[in-house]
């Protein structure tokens, strides 16, 4: 009833007609140093706002305005609250147009002061009304709504199992991940295929009951984007060639199985378990990937610049787990979704299950109330300076850091290096590493609003998450105030923060299964075999791809996250539906929208933390007083 009547007060506020536009992650390094005024003169708005609002209607000042006043409220003397409260009612009529609609906006304010009574904790209400309307984006490339599960797993008696058996004699080659000789299986055609509306002139009674596949969600459409280069020339083997210097293997499907030609041996296990991931998409969906032939790399950095190739059909079609606007590398899932055995991190499913369990014994109310990150500084200078945010004993930023020491790590069986036992802070820091890092699906998994420090490199489903819904987007150039803003904030208006905290768990439990995982897998390589121009052949040093060449070979961890992640029946549903590609004009929309989300955002938290002394200079806010410096 207060957020309904506190909605309708500002709805008598004058209008500025914007739209609501669909939101986006193409995050690069702001300006500095920091803009003090808008571009108008006027103060900047509060961080986040947007020209898409809850309510359909902008209010921000109405808002702004009736936040000030409770707080002066708040904190009048009992004594004193009848000036007080004239003082607020007079406040609130004056802007007003026409006494008919000041009359009505003060009969609803005192009716509102009514239901929120004497108690203290009743007046945060219109900061959260105000900052759900502002800051909680809707829409973007992300969906709005909890999505339904993938599918409804069938019992086990109905569902084909997957071969496997290691009774095989295989041995292992020096330049290989795979070893050789231990697929000896049917061909893949020849196994019971996932169902495909072709499948079968007339369905079955099942298959009429078995509910439509769902639509994917929306950074699929990605896909389209990653392929765009070739979209009109097709893909020749003459460009895939081009692309081997650049690869640290080639894989190439036939008839329904998998053939590698392995290039060079890449850091710890990377192409090992990407090729995991392959052969599981293979016996998760046997008969469905199409014939192909492609060139991965496996290293941080992408490496086609756009700049390079004046034409961008004429760039060698390269795969790899992260790209930035200035690239031409295609995006795919990384390793560690299977598992990463070297730092000892679990498949993304039993970790996903982990992490619940663990979160669900520690709410977020009873958290560190701080803002924390560990991990390696030492890949990248963006982690070296986020240090300097670090609580000392001259300032307080309500950052809590931590340096990650792999080698002593493992030396101590990686007993403080569980995941799922590291969200104990309301608040969690997502960095880049030399590039992209895998660490961002963890983090958003945490039950803790992610604050991600604003970068330019993304993978497969970043860009699907939209800033002020999935994460607090954090200004790179200016990481300590903005950190400090987000958990002030946070902590003052809990409400919001744990919705920004489910909204972003929930996105990577639901939009980020391994359900989807694989369905994205399925439909890029399907979309990328279409442009192929030519029919695939296999290489002559090719091992052929299964999980017993694999598997059957690994010792240890390796061995025991392979079992963990290994898909043991056919799936007996559709993928989902790929949905169309992004116009152009969306594509505009998605860019301006984030550019906004960006540029208010840094203003707000600029005009709090920084001022000009009389000597021109920056000023910094600290606590207890103000400290002068130069380049923040």
């Amino acid at each position: 009833m207060r957020s309904f009547l506190l909605r309708l007060a500002v709805r008598w506020q004058p209008q500025h007609n914007d739209d609501e536009e669909r939101a986006a992650l193409a995050l690069g390094p702001p300006p500095s140093p920091c803009p003090l005024q808008e571009e108008d003169g006027a103060a900047p708005p509060p961080l986040g706002t947007t020209h898409g609002v809850d309510d359909g209607s902008d209010g921000d000042l109405a808002a702004v305005n009736g936040a000030h006043l409770v707080e002066k409220w708040q904190s009048t003397t009992a004594a004193a609250k009848p000036q007080a409260w004239w003082s607020l009612v007079t406040a609130i009529v004056a802007p007003t147009r026409g006494v008919g609609v000041g009359l009505v906006i003060t009969g609803l304010v005192l009716v509102a002061f009514l239901l929120a009574g004497t108690r203290s904790s009743s007046w945060p209400w219109i900061h959260l009304d105000y900052y759900s309307s502002a800051f909680q984006l809707r829409g973007g490339r992300g969906d709005s709504i909890r999505r339904p599960p993938h599918h409804v797993p069938s019992s086990v008696a109905n569902l084909v199992p997957v071969p496997f058996s290691c009774s095989g004699n295989e041995t292992h080659t020096s330049t290989s991940p795979l070893s050789a000789g231990a697929c000896h299986r049917p061909h893949a055609a020849a196994t019971s295929p996932s169902p495909s509306p072709s499948a079968s002139a007339e369905p079955t009674s099942s298959e009429r009951k078995r509910p439509a596949p769902s639509r994917c969600p929306a950074y699929f459409r990605y896909i389209h984007s990653d392929l765009s280069p070739w979209r009109n020339t097709g893909i020749t083997r003459d460009a895939v060639e081009r692309g081997r210097g650049r690869a640290a293997f080639r894989l190439v499907v036939l008839d329904g199985r998998a053939y590698v030609e392995t290039y060079h041996r890449v850091f710890q296990t990377r192409d090992s378990f990407t090729l995991w991931g392959i052969a599981q998409l293979l016996a998760r969906y046997p008969g469905r990937v199409p014939d192909l032939d492609l060139m991965f790399n496996c290293e941080d950095m992408p490496e086609l610049r756009a700049r390079d190739f004046p034409r961008p059909s004429e760039a060698p079609p390269l795969f790899r787990y992260c790209k930035d606007d200035a690239t031409l590398d295609i995006v795919f899932p990384d390793w560690s979704f299977w598992g990463w055995p070297e730092v000892n991190i679990r498949p993304w499913a039993p970790l996903l299950q982990e992490m619940d369990n663990e979160t669900r014994h520690l709410p977020w109310t009873e958290r560190e109330p701080y803002a924390q990150w560990k991990g390696n500084p030492g890949v990248s200078a963006m982690r070296k300076d986020l240090l300097r945010c670090n609580v000392s004993d001259k300032m307080d930023w309500n950052a809590r850091l931590f340096r990650q020491d792999w080698g002593a790590a493992i030396r101590r069986g990686f007993k403080n290096s569980n995941l799922a036992k590291q969200c104990t802070y309301r608040y969690k820091i997502f960095v880049q590493g030399r590039s992209w890092s895998v660490s961002e699906k963890y983090i958003l998994a945490c039950d803790s609003p992610m604050l991600l420090v604003a970068t330019p490199y993304r993978d497969f489903f970043s860009r699907g998450l939209v800033a002020g819904k999935h994460y607090w987007p954090i200004d790179p150039a200016h990481k300590c105030p903005s950190v400090k803003f987000a958990v002030d904030w946070g902590n003052a208006h809990p409400a919001q923060a744990q919705r920004m905290a489910e909204q972003g768990s929930s996105f990577a439990r639901e939009e980020m299964s391994m359900d989807y995982v694989y369905d994205y897998m399925l439909h890029l390589l399907t979309e990328y075999a279409r442009l192929l121009r030519y029919k695939p052949t296999v290489p002559e040093n090719a091992i052929e791809l299964c999980p017993e060449s694999l598997a059957c070979t690994a010792q240890g961890r390796e061995r025991q996250f392979m079992m963990e992640s290994r898909e043991k029946y056919v799936a007996n549903y559709e993928p989902c539906t790929l949905p169309p590609p992004f116009t152009a004009s969306e594509l505009r929309d998605i860019a301006h929208r984030e550019e906004e989300v960006f540029r208010k955002g840094r203003k707000v938290v600029c005009s709090r933390a920084y001022g000009v002394n009389e000597r021109g200079e920056m000023e910094e806010e600290k606590a207890g007083g103000r400290s002068t410096t130069r380049n923040h």
